[in-house]
């Protein structure tokens, strides 16, 4: 009996042993983080991209945020109905060695038009002409490749950098414009540079300012939208 007595002890002792732990109570914390993953992700915006691929006066520098020229383009296309989306791909203090250094991270979007909007502190900067050009044609050339419209910014310098160096840089984009067969703006500060609607520094437009280029830049880009990937309505 004692030896009965003992194994009936152990069958009880291992199956307490055995026993499954109690399920610990959920923290706050991880209650936080399973709600959050439950919850759905942003809306996948499946548009095609219009990138504006350029410096400072691209990436609205000196203006409010949301008042650089591709907010008001992608304000103007919405109003229009043009099923598109503007990307902002402005760096300020960029030469166009820099944007041609990162230049896949635009053709990674695989945009249908790209706003190209180089140059101007190459000049600022007093950069060999032939440098400039060369760097802006490469862009222009392997935004083509990727299948990409292209719509090329022209630019002017201040009238201290003698008329020989500005009317061979301004020649950049034109030359450019006819040798690669893309779209051109004459002059990106049209009815802007000189004006009010620039900032105290005389090279940056003011928040209206940039609603005015918005608008000359919607002119010449609105006939490659036919061109460009379907803008469906």
């Amino acid at each position: 009996m004692r030896i009965v007595s003992l194994f009936a002890g152990l069958l009880v002792l291992c199956a307490c042993g055995s026993a499954p732990s109690p399920t610990p109570e959920p923290t706050p914390d991880a209650e936080r983080e399973a709600a959050r993953s439950a919850q759905p992700g942003p809306a996948r915006d499946d548009r095609p991209a219009i990138v504006a691929f350029g410096d400072s006066l691209t990436a609205g520098f000196g203006a409010d945020a949301g008042k650089s020229y591709p907010d008001f383009l992608q304000q103007e296309l919405d109003r229009r109905g043009l099923r598109y989306r503007v990307v902002n791909g402005g760096i300020s203090g960029e030469t166009t060695t820099d944007a041609l250094a990162r230049l896949s991270t635009v053709t990674a979007l695989t945009p249908a038009v790209v706003i190209v909007e180089f140059g101007g502190n190459d000049g600022l900067r007093g950069l060999p002409v032939s440098t400039t050009r060369s760097n802006l044609d490469q862009i222009v050339v392997g935004l083509k490749d990727s299948g990409a419209q292209v719509l090329l910014a022209g630019m002017t310098l201040p009238p201290n950098y003698g008329p020989d160096y500005i009317a061979s840089f301004q020649r950049v984009y034109s030359d450019l414009a006819a040798k690669d067969k893309v779209a051109l703006i004459p002059f990106l500060l049209e009815g802007v540079a000189g004006t009010s609607r620039m900032q105290r520094d005389g090279l940056h437009p003011t928040a209206d300012g940039n609603r005015l280029v918005a608008a000359t830049v919607m002119r010449y880009l609105q006939p490659l939208l036919r061109l460009a990937a379907p803008s469906t309505r």
